[in-house]
């Protein structure tokens, strides 16, 4: 998200607003500017590919030995005690996520035309802080769904067992929706790209994402492979938009060896005017 600096001073709101909303959008498509765009793409292959073999056995493990004993463990479905987890869980509730960063990225885009630099910079770096997470909860999310529909298993006890092979794939019903949880994909998804956005929130983050995943198993809303799988899905994706973003200047950089960290600094590059540095 980004805006021109030099004569919008002399412009109306609404140019200024088109200005914000229009650069906001075609940043996303424009030139890669990152040297170290080649080293990145091979540090980001090697991760995915490293953490999708070690997530795949584990969950295999998980359905042949774990889940069935896990959800049996579990208190039935519906316990009135349980009513602290379910508000919990709601935290992780993909609408919501999605709903409060959209929210949060259109008062930005309303407030920002209106004020002057330097707080003006200051609020289009967190715009496109803000417009990062919301892709990077998105894009996951939708190859969850697919995930969804393609593998059909049953949540814990559909059938009336502990089975963890009710599969009927292509079901398309929220009785066999359990794998992956779309509710781990965003909690993982946004604890990755608020921590890399905002590092000093990690540990906040990995915190809330625990707590997500932990309530979705005592709800029984999921076997623990379906929670893995979940967010194992929402990390890789979030990765692969912090390099859509990071090769592209958008807040954050390539150093050397491919790793991508966040600009440092209240002003992230792409939030000022001009193309890009070839």
């Amino acid at each position: 998200m980004s805006i021109q600096s030099g004569a919008d001073e002399s412009t109306g709101y609404l140019p200024r607003l088109f200005m914000v909303v229009s650069t906001s959008a075609t940043q996303l498509v424009r030139p890669l500017s990152q040297a170290h765009r080649t080293e990145a793409v091979r540090r980001l292959t090697r991760n995915t590919l490293i953490t999708a073999v070690i997530a795949a056995l584990s969950i295999v493990a998980l359905m042949v030995w774990f889940d069935a004993r896990e959800i049996a463990l579990m208190p039935p479905r519906g316990t009135a005690s349980l009513w602290p987890f379910r508000i919990l869980t709601s935290f992780g509730k993909d609408s919501c996520v999605l709903l409060l960063a959209a929210a949060l990225l259109l008062a930005v885009a309303l407030v920002a035309p209106a004020t002057h630099e330097p707080a003006r910079r200051r609020l289009l770096a967190i715009g496109l802080r803000l417009q990062f997470v919301l892709f990077a909860v998105s894009v996951p999310l939708v190859a969850g769904e697919l995930l969804k529909w393609i593998a059909g298993r049953g949540r814990p006890f559909v059938g009336g067992a502990a089975n963890a092979f009710n599969f009927v794939p292509f079901a398309g019903t929220e009785a066999h929706a359990s794998f992956p949880s779309a509710h781990s994909i965003t909690a993982f998804a946004l604890a990755f790209a608020v921590a890399a956005a905002w590092p000093r929130l990690r540990g906040l983050m990995i915190a809330y994402a625990l707590m997500i995943a932990f309530t979705r198993l005592v709800l029984l809303a999921h076997h623990p492979s379906d929670v893995l799988a979940g967010a194992t899905i929402g990390v890789i994706g979030a990765m692969c938009v912090r390099y859509w973003f990071a090769v592209r200047g958008l807040g954050f950089s390539i150093g050397s060896g491919g790793i991508i960290s966040p600009v440092a600094g209240g002003a992230l590059k792409g939030v000022a005017a001009g193309p890009p540095a070839p």
